[in-house]
């Protein structure tokens, strides 16, 4: 059986230690979970990179919401991203009607230069689940798609996540993760995890990552 993998998301290079020490394989690196996460500055990649021990992936996102914007300061924010050494990114855009914005993905594909990358949870929000699939499968780079199954998180969308998983092994679990859901994903194949608050004491994004609550969820992966 393939040993899941576990992602964990950090704000800096602390909480990346700190996911290295309990057990994660990942960390997404963001900044202001007050917006959802969005791009950390350059030079918290920078020393994240040189800090945390294992993969790191960099969220491309400049304002809260779906929307991607202004193309050009996502493009450059991008290039500012891989300049301090991002090897890994996370990002995913929708259009004012809920599709997938492909042309804004393609655009920071462009930049990210086949790099591997995730779609996050922009997929919940979509007006089309099926179409969102549809939209992003095959895309370069892509091998992972953050979901929860349901806007609201993994407590209404476990269904949905159940039903999909067997035909898309892309899918990243998280948005709300906890222990008792793991043994039915599992069953279902999803191999990767993502968990946020629910590793730092209290739930709470002023507090760093708890690498005992870590190690709780690998051991629970695991098992």
């Amino acid at each position: 059986m393939i040993r899941p993998l576990l992602e964990v998301i950090a704000l800096d290079a602390v909480d990346a230690r700190l996911a290295l020490e309990g057990g994660a394989d990942r960390v997404e690196l963001v900044s202001d979970m007050a917006a959802d996460g969005l791009s950390p500055a350059p030079a918290t990649v920078a020393a994240v990179r040189d800090a945390a021990g294992l993969p790191v992936r960099v969220m491309v996102r400049t304002a809260a919401g779906f929307a991607a914007g202004d193309l050009r300061s996502l493009r450059r924010t991008a290039k500012d991203l891989r300049a301090a050494g991002a090897a890994e990114f996370v990002l995913g855009f929708l259009t004012p009607d809920g599709a997938v914005d492909l042309p804004a993905v393609l655009e920071v594909l462009e930049v990210l230069d086949g790099a591997p990358w995730t779609f996050h949870r922009a997929i919940d929000h979509t007006a089309d689940r099926p179409a969102a699939w549809a939209a992003i499968t095959g895309l370069p780079g892509l091998d992972a798609v953050l979901t929860s199954g349901a806007p609201t998180g993994l407590p209404d969308g476990l269904a949905t996540l159940l039903a999909e998983a067997p035909t898309r092994p892309q899918v990243l679990a998280g948005g709300g993760l906890r222990h008792e859901h793991v043994a039915p994903l599992r069953a279902a194949g999803v191999t990767a995890f993502h968990s946020g608050s629910a590793v730092r004491e209290g739930g709470t994004w002023t507090t760093p990552v708890d690498p005992v609550l870590v190690r709780d969820l690998r051991r629970t992966l695991d098992g």
